[in-house]
């Protein structure tokens, strides 16, 4: 073109900056200036857009000062540029005064800087800029309620949203997706079902982010059922998109809601199901299952994910890298965990905080320690969530003066609050050494009274101890906080039947029923063959219940040829771990390893879940089984891993 004038270019300027190609629009706002064209109040516009999304405050500030210099008029458009390119490059004391001098400000300029306000937590600065606005469109309503809602002002978003409802505001279909965000973050159902019948007289429940944003809701307000009707109706109206995002994101959602209410199984079968329909999987899918594998403990299930997400050619990142570990630990395969670790470069303080988790729950104290320290050699930063590792380690391998200095180091050093979780391994730390008053002087020196964890930790050592004295006033207390707990009247009744003191552990068995209290049975499964069984005591409802307890017979007998003889003890309690009065041979971790032995081959580990803690005879009937047979038997119990081999348990006794 032989004459270009300011329109020319900027219309060329325009589009770059459209298709987000910024470094092209820098350069040719420079050939512009050198061919002696004037840029004009658009061209300027896209250039500060191009140089807020680069970051480049100091090209940005060049072009105000460009503006200034050449006496360019600055109608409310360019200056609401300007004000957003301040804002995006996070110079917020220059937007404040750009602000200042404005004298002409639309819905946009106060819009941008109350986003401003949100985006550094200060709430309560853009709230108060929200009410001096005279005109509030639907676009500063969605933005405000956004904001309060991003920074946990949740009240606040809600109270808003309702004020904006009463204020006879356009609701729109980006309103409509916050406020569900809004009600699925606050696990209302209620207020979910109104905005859902609102969606749904407007019209626009037809929309697939509506629609998503639906199914979101339903699912983390722990109703799965009206989630997947949202989906099929989706399906029935409009027919399959297939693979596209809209799609993925739906059964994303679905899944990940699954696998957080706690029905793994319906997520198993809905992922089966997608791979059938041949949908594609994404990241964040396998992610979930995963970690639905984790919870539950099917590693075959893991395995073969795991070699889906190989197929995919995606890469493992640090996140899903964190996901494999906290899986293979979980599952008892704390060797794959090891080098899925080792495999991953890209190593953030969540891949660390998983690794040292996962040997945590496996015993292994003195790894944990070198990890940590490793961890921090390398420039990592440890969370909260890492130091629950660390002292959960300390406490199961009795590692008292390691326990006590990362307790230090936590609050001291890098300054975080100990939180109950934390508390609750440092009481189980000294109580499980056998340091009881120790324990009872950092309850009353850190105030924390009112925390029924820890009182939970330290009547478990009272029991592990047989300090009946203690274990009674520890009692009071935790039934004060939490009178319905069936834990607290179990243990105290355990440790009076140890000292046969029968008469009163009738009383607190008396007592437990006189108000109510239940007690969660006890539950055992093991995955054989991509199938999950699950025993409860005395179980009989197996298809193979006949040759599972003639085995167990059968084993019982040539244990005690070899040594093993049952925990009597156990039989007259109503121990934390399986209902007392039935018979110790039919415990449901012994029925899942009679089942797990006659169904596998001897080379195969037997991997076994328990939702309790395993009791003393059936830790001693899994030592002496893997000494008669050579086989390796994994159970993971609500508290750790025991892995039993030759006859020996990896926890050493200490657990």
């Amino acid at each position: 073109m032989r004459q270009r004038d300011v329109r020319t270019w900027t219309i060329l300027v325009s589009y770059f900056a459209r298709v987000g190609s910024d470094g092209v629009v820098l350069e040719l706002f420079k050939d512009m200036q050198n061919q002696g064209v004037v840029p004009n109040q658009f061209t300027l516009s896209s250039v500060l857009k191009c140089c807020s999304s680069l970051s480049e405050l100091r090209i940005g500030k060049g072009v105000h000062g460009w503006i200034l210099r050449n006496g360019i008029t600055l109608d409310v458009v360019l200056e609401n540029s300007l004000l957003d390119f301040y804002v995006k490059c996070k110079d917020l004391g220059s937007a404040k005064w750009l602000f200042e001098l404005m004298e002409e400000r639309n819905s946009v300029t106060w819009n941008i800087l109350i986003g401003a306000h949100l985006n550094t937590g200060d709430v309560d600065k853009a709230v108060d800029m929200f009410r001096k606005l005279r005109i509030k469109d639907v676009t500063s309503w969605n933005i405000i309620i956004d904001g309060a809602m991003r920074n946990r002002f949740k009240r606040i978003a809600l109270e808003l949203l309702y004020e904006m409802v009463k204020h006879g505001t356009f609701l729109n279909e980006v309103t409509f997706s916050i406020a569900l965000v809004l009600a699925a973050s606050l696990l209302d159902l209620e207020l979910g079902k109104q905005i859902h019948a609102a969606v749904f007289r407007m019209g626009i429940h037809v929309d697939d982010f509506i629609r998503n944003s639906l199914i979101d809701m339903y699912c983390k307000c722990g109703r799965m059922d009206l989630s997947l009707k949202v989906l099929e109706k989706m399906d029935m109206d409009f027919g399959r998109k297939e693979n596209s995002i809209v799609e993925i994101i739906s059964w994303s959602s679905i899944i990940s809601g699954f696998v957080r209410n706690g029905q793994f199984e319906d997520a198993f079968k809905t992922f089966t199901s997608m791979i059938r329909k041949e949908i594609e999987v994404d990241r964040s899918i396998i992610t979930s299952i995963i970690s639905g594998c984790a919870n539950c403990g099917v590693l075959v299930l893991g395995q073969q994910v795991h070699a889906l997400f190989h197929k995919t050619g995606l890469k493992v990142d640090a996140h899903l890298g964190s996901s494999l570990i906290d899986m293979y630990a979980k599952c008892g395969n704390l060797d794959d965990a090891q080098m899925i670790f080792k495999q991953t470069s890209d190593r953030n303080v969540v891949l660390w905080t998983s690794m040292i988790s996962g040997c945590a729950i496996h015993g292994q104290g003195r790894e944990v320690v070198q990890k940590f320290e490793s961890m921090i050699s390398e420039g990592i930063k440890p969370n909260e969530v890492t130091f629950i590792g660390v002292l959960t380690a300390c406490s199961h391998a009795g590692l008292i003066e390691e326990g006590c200095r990362y307790f230090r180091l936590m609050k001291e050093v890098y300054g975080f609050k100990p939180e109950v979780e934390h508390f609750t391994c440092m009481v189980d730390l000294y109580g499980r050494v056998g340091q009881l008053d120790e324990a009872k002087k950092f309850i009353h020196e850190n105030g924390i009274h009112q925390m029924s964890a820890v009182w939970r930790s330290l009547l478990s050592s009272c029991r592990l101890h047989k300090d009946i004295q203690m274990a009674e006033w520890v009692c009071e207390k935790l039934l004060h906080l939490e009178p319905l707990d069936a834990g607290p009247y179990i243990l105290l009744s355990n440790i009076c039947t140890t000292k046969q003191r029968w008469e009163e552990a009738a009383e607190v068995r008396s007592l437990m029923q006189s108000r109510g209290v239940k007690k969660n049975p006890g539950q055992s499964w093991i995955e054989i063959k991509n199938q999950v069984h699950a025993f409860v005591v005395g179980d009989r409802s197996h298809p193979r219940k006949d040759e599972i307890y003639a085995y167990l017979d059968k084993l019982i007998k040539r244990l005690r040829e070899i040594g093993y003889s049952s925990d009597t003890k156990n039989v007259m309690q109503d121990v934390e771990e399986e209902q007392g009065e039935m018979v110790l041979a039919f415990h449901s971790e012994k029925l899942a390893a009679a089942y797990g032995i006659i169904s596998t081959s001897s080379q195969k580990p037997i991997r076994i879940m328990k939702n309790l803690r395993i009791c003393n005879d059936c830790h001693n009937f899994m030592k002496y089984t893997s000494q008669l047979l050579g086989r390796e038997i994994i159970v993971r119990d609500i508290r750790r891993f025991h892995h039993f081999k030759h006859g020996y348990c990896s926890c050493g006794e200490y657990w």
